[in-house]
């Protein structure tokens, strides 16, 4: 897959799947066609390449839009190490290079987002832009009960990778009585994320996030100042999307107004857009959450990239 398809000889008209290189190992990714070279999407701790499902459709063929599962998850192999920013971002490169791909908007949602600040410091010509979305700088969490809040929440995570389920629908029905996903954002991108979230055969599916490596990753993601040491390296204009609530309706938010301006004090020229009625989870996976993401991904990487846009007439 070159930089555009078209310019390949390819047309696709709908999402495409498959697996190319990574760092010694093969990641699996989905691809929307659309105008232009991709934007490329990296996820979550646990998550995949399809939680930017929503957002993809919502760009509705205006951009061009690569997700890749990052080592450990999804569809992407899964090697007992090594793990890590700097080892995610060496996969992420390699996975562009393989495609052809130079300089893009990269967009970070949650630890996706470190990911971006890693591969913007280790290979700098492949960073175009960045948009990061509840994402990329290390939340002070001086409240002990924010920072209580944080841990239940991840360690409810690791152990629920342990469960099984006997079906699909009951994957689906436990995570509707959760309140991560109220029921009137809950929606198919919601349903094709969490479906292709488990493996294995009924009665024993369960989720295909590696937990070794979400661990080695959690470590690392408390590394305050390695992050923030990231972060003013950064020369690239970079784009802060956040969410007003935390991982569920009501709580703190993950990045408060105060936060922002210690991430400002690292990244001066970075923009900041809340969006609004969000959570860290329904604002990119939510109807109202992906439609606002995807119209500020398309307005900041038509201003990063004007020379290179291709609009069709």
């Amino acid at each position: 897959m070159g930089a555009d398809l078209h310019q390949a000889g390819v047309t696709t008209t709908r999402e495409a799947q498959g697996f190319v290189a990574g760092d010694g190992i093969q990641l699996a990714f989905g691809y929307w066609p659309g105008c232009g070279r991709p934007v490329v999407a990296l996820h979550g701790l646990t998550a995949s390449y399809l939680a930017f499902a929503g957002i993809a459709a919502r760009l509705a063929g205006r951009r061009a839009f690569l997700a890749l599962d990052l080592r450990g998850r999804g569809g992407s192999d899964k090697p007992s190490g090594p793990y890590g920013m700097a080892q995610h971002a060496a996969d992420v490169a390699s996975a562009m290079r393989a495609m052809g791909l130079d300089a893009s908007v990269i967009v970070g949602h949650s630890m996706g987002g470190f990911v971006a600040t890693a591969l913007a410091e280790q290979a700098p010509e492949l960073v175009a832009a960045l948009v990061l979305i509840d994402g990329g700088y290390a939340p002070a969490m001086a409240a002990s009960s924010s920072q209580q809040g944080l841990d239940a929440a991840l360690a409810l995570r690791i152990n629920q990778l342990r469960q099984t389920y006997p079906s699909r629908d009951a994957y689906h029905q436990f995570w509707r009585t959760q309140p991560h996903f109220p029921p009137d954002v809950w929606n198919p991108w919601i349903e094709a994320f969490l479906d292709y979230e488990i493996d294995g055969d009924p009665p024993a599916l369960r989720p295909r996030a590696f937990e070794e490596g979400v661990r080695a990753d959690l470590m690392e993601g408390l590394d305050r100042e390695r992050i923030i040491a990231r972060c003013r390296g950064i020369r690239v204009p970079v784009v802060m999307l956040r969410a007003p609530a935390g991982f569920v309706p009501g709580s703190p938010p993950l990045f408060s107004d105060a936060e922002m301006e210690q991430m400002r004090a690292c990244i001066p020229h970075m923009e900041d857009h809340l969006i609004p009625d969000s959570t860290h989870y329904t604002m990119i996976m939510g109807a109202r959450g992906a439609t606002a993401v995807a119209d500020l991904i398309d307005d900041f990487a038509a201003r990063c990239l004007p020379e290179r846009e291709v609009r069709p007439a």
